[in-house]
């Protein structure tokens, strides 16, 4: 199987060792951020430093100036954590060690975003706005994410592209220091949490046939016994449908499944006529449409008659690409993400037989998760894993 190991520039760019040892663990590809959310990363075998700060979501070169004129919103050069074309020098670095590179492209989850363009994010029915979580159904966001994955997926040299957040993002942040589990909503309660009320959205929700200040106290309401502490109503999909009642429940989702799905195509068809010939693009996807996160909650169908295939989270277990594996289409890629990191969740000593389960459930690669976070003892263990399996 195909392996790819996820990096960020700064843990090739000032580490002359860094491209040999990534090969060596026995990937073929890099997966090379060049669109990326804040975040605080270590890097522990870097010479120069032990913790990178990136303070604000950025893309990792120099945007295309003639591209983004009069445009708002518009993308944010990085700071010193990847000062310059951070992206191009890794790139560079990583194709000089014979690895295939392809680009990884954060979208919808974007702080900065927020904090200068509030009208941007996602407004929960008590009012409160997501910085992290721009509103995909507004035409301006809509634009803006487009032309964002057309610019980051294509730079120089790259053979393909992932596309990361390429949907809704909702309460959940995972965030430094986030307090916001205190209350156990389950899948129910953080669908209904993440339900946006933007002027967007409630125009959306009124051509569902829905009145939006009835649908907002409607979710304040039937959330009001969660708060108290009563145990979610769970449930997957049914849940939600029991607290709001199916009606309601589905012209929700079938006005935020509209707005995914053509924001998904309009994407991949921006980054399809900006690529070259063979230029691959996958995105990172759940299969419960509703879903929010940096795994897009997608209908399987729909996005592999997109996009070349999907990057699924399969740590916890590889029941996930089930659903994408029965569509059955020749060629395309069904890319197990398996964390590797051990301080992360990660079990890299089982990586041979989590692949193996993967592949049996119709995994055809591997993404690993993450060669510059993980320490030397899970590298070692990831390289054993891969020589294994080959």
């Amino acid at each position: 199987m195909k392996a790819s190991a996820f990096v960020y520039p700064w843990d090739v760019n000032g580490d002359p060792e860094a491209p040999a040892r990534i090969a060596d663990l026995g990937v073929a590809q890099a997966t090379l951020a060049a669109a990326y959310h804040s975040t605080r990363a270590l890097t522990p075998r870097h010479p120069r430093h032990r913790v990178v700060t990136a303070e604000y979501a950025a893309v990792l070169y120099p945007p295309d100036p003639a591209r983004w004129e009069g445009r708002t919103p518009r993308p944010h050069e990085s700071g010193d954590w990847a000062p310059g074309d951070a992206y191009g020098e890794a790139a560079a670095a990583l194709a000089d060690a014979d690895l295939e590179v392809h680009t990884w492209v954060v979208l919808a989850h974007n702080s900065r975003l927020g904090a200068e363009h509030p009208d941007t994010s996602v407004v929960n029915a008590y009012g409160d706005r997501y910085p992290w979580a721009p509103c995909i159904a507004q035409p301006a966001t809509r634009a803006y994410l487009t032309g964002l994955a057309a610019e980051a997926a294509v730079r120089p040299g790259a053979r393909g592209t992932e596309l990361e957040s390429l949907g809704w993002y909702g309460l959940a942040h995972l965030h430094a220091h986030d307090k916001t589990g205190g209350v156990p909503l389950g899948d129910a309660g953080q669908y209904l949490m993440s339900l946006c009320f933007c002027p967007d959205c409630r125009a959306g929700y009124d051509g569902q046939g829905l009145d939006a200040d009835g649908l907002a106290a409607a979710v304040r309401t039937v959330l009001e016994p969660v708060w108290r502490g009563a145990a979610p109503s769970d449930g997957g999909w049914a849940g939600v449908e029991k607290l709001l009642g199916g009606a309601t429940a589905n012209a929700t989702r079938a006005w935020r499944e509209d707005r995914a799905r053509t924001l998904q195509e309009a994407a991949v068809a921006a980054v399809r006529a900006a690529a070259p010939d063979g230029f691959q693009v996958l995105l990172h996807a759940d299969p419960v449409s509703h879903h929010c996160g940096a795994n897009a909650g997608v209908d399987p169908a729909h996005v592999l008659s997109v996009a070349d295939g999907v990057v699924v989270p399969c740590t916890g277990g590889a029941s996930p690409l089930t659903p994408f594996a029965e569509q059955g289409r020749a060629g395309t890629v069904l890319a197990a993400n398996l964390t590797v990191v051990s301080g992360m969740g990660g079990s890299p000593a089982t990586l041979a037989a989590d692949a193996a389960r993967a592949r049996d459930l119709g995994a055809t690669e591997l993404r690993l998760y993450h060669a510059g976070l993980a320490s030397d003892r899970d590298l070692e263990e990831v390289r054993t894993g891969l020589g294994a399996l080959a």
